[in-house]
């Protein structure tokens, strides 16, 4: 009880991308710490989609003040305009950077966080609580010890907890049980996990960039194996501006995934059903078949769960946390991220005093500030986390002075934007799809976002066009 907080270190949780970044900002800035990673590998979340080529160029994935670090020990830049897969990402910029030897004795890999805390008090106690260290309760080979802190940045992303296939935020009816037959995420369809999609059915569902390069790669598949075939769920019931940007995106390849992906609709390729809700799994004699509460979906051999990621706060329950009800995200950022009201990909620079919790000394960065919120890129938490350090170290114009202009994604999707909101919005792309926004009507009509939205399609699930 009577250890002094000022020499301990700040700990990060997490070893990925933004963690090593806030490692670095704060060791060059004279502050010890120790980062715990929970894998048996910095970046084991990026692993996780090793396969995977990132829409953003090489130029946005590595952090400024890292580069320069590795610079320092003969660590050459990649092409700024390549686009790097999950694995060269790892591969090429973070085993390096975790090798420097700032950083080589300060990253604990197979340390998994069972809690967070304030030494000797639980989350009820105020009086003097700013004044205690944190103490962590962690795990590494089976065995649990308790380490101290000063301050806490948890950059430990959300991808290890996908959302459920129930539309209510709960696993689906008989989801539990069925597990074997579900992947979370994206899984390499043309690599490693091949034998379990070649020749068989596969309902992937989801609308996000998970399930565009999810279905994209099983159409590869069809087109390499016989009898491959696949289906497409979302919730939403209108297309609307579902495939992006398309060229108004300032991040090409992710304008691109979307175009693909349409073609392969308009083409036969790929069919879905829209506005279906799944709310039980059930297992027959044809395979796997997905209900609602009105009809099911065609049976299937496996499903791909593509309905994005949420933070786990369980082991933050006594660290006083203030967080949006909706998103789980800081309370403060919500309204630049929560896609209900504003998703057009900009997102105002932001650092410290937006992420700060009321438990002192106490930060979400990276992935996981964004709680439920899509559309988070890699210089977001970046400088996040450079905000956070210049705070930490007693820079409070450093920790003020944010600087962030993220690529947007040229469309705006929230329900019913005014026109003082639309100058967030892209202009239309000439050779585009009817996702980009456009410039409101005179007297525009009640919830109809930036544009109007494109008639209701509803395209049953079938066969692939031969």
């Amino acid at each position: 009880m009577s250890v002094r907080s000022d020499r301990l270190p700040v700990v990060v949780i997490g070893a990925g991308p933004v963690g090593l970044a806030a490692a670095v900002h704060l060791l060059t800035r004279g502050a010890e710490t120790l980062v715990l990673e929970a894998g048996a590998s910095v970046g084991a979340n990026v692993l996780t989609w090793a396969h995977v080529r990132v829409f953003s160029p090489w130029r946005y994935n590595v952090d400024p003040e890292a580069a320069r670090l590795l610079g320092q020990h003969g660590w050459a830049h990649p092409p700024l305009d390549d686009y790097p897969t999950g694995a060269e990402l790892v591969a090429r910029y973070l085993r390096p950077l975790a090798d420097v030897p700032a950083l080589r004795s300060r990253v604990r890999l197979g340390t998994h966080v069972l809690g967070v805390s304030r030494l000797g008090v639980d989350r009820t106690k105020t009086k003097g609580r700013e004044a205690l260290p944190f103490v962590l309760r962690v795990t590494t080979n089976g065995v649990e010890e308790h380490l101290l802190a000063r301050a806490v940045i948890d950059a430990s992303g959300t991808v290890a907890t996908p959302n459920p296939l129930g539309a209510t935020g709960m696993p689906a009816i008989g989801e539990e049980t069925l597990r074997d037959r579900i992947v979370y995420g994206m899984p390499d369809v043309l690599g490693r996990d091949r034998a379990r999609y070649a020749g068989r059915r596969t309902l992937v569902v989801g609308s996000g960039h998970s399930a565009f390069n999810v279905l994209i790669d099983l159409a590869t598949l069809a087109s390499q194996a016989p009898g491959t075939r696949m289906a497409w769920a979302i919730r939403r019931s209108e297309i609307g501006n579902l495939f992006g940007g398309g060229t108004a995106d300032a991040l090409p390849e992710r304008g691109r995934l979307g175009m693909l992906l349409r073609s392969l609709v308009e083409d036969g390729r790929l069919t879905m059903t829209l506005g279906f809700h799944v709310m039980r799994l059930e297992r027959t004699a044809d395979g796997i078949v997905a209900r609602n509460d009105a009809n099911a979906l065609p049976p299937v051999d496996g499903i791909v769960c593509a309905t994005g990621f949420r933070p786990d706060f369980a082991p933050l329950r006594e660290i006083r946390l203030d967080l949006d009800p909706v998103i789980e995200s800081p309370t403060a950022l919500a309204p630049v991220i929560d896609p209900n009201v504003h998703s057009c990909g900009t997102v105002p620079p932001h650092g410290e005093d937006v992420l700060r919790q009321p438990e002192a000394g106490f930060y979400l960065a990276g992935m996981k500030a964004y709680g439920r919120a899509p559309n988070f890129l890699m210089l977001t938490g970046y400088e996040q986390v450079r905000s956070i350090a210049c705070a930490l170290t007693g820079d409070v114009e450093g920790a003020k002075r944010v600087d962030l202009t993220v690529p947007a994604t040229g469309v705006c999707s929230g329900p019913a934007a005014s026109e003082a909101s639309v100058s967030c919005c892209a202009p239309k792309a000439e050779d585009d799809t009817s996702a980009a926004c456009c410039a409101p009507a005179a007297t525009p009509e009640p919830a109809t976002g930036c544009c109007a939205p494109a008639p209701p399609v509803v395209v049953r699930l079938g066969a692939p066009r031969p």
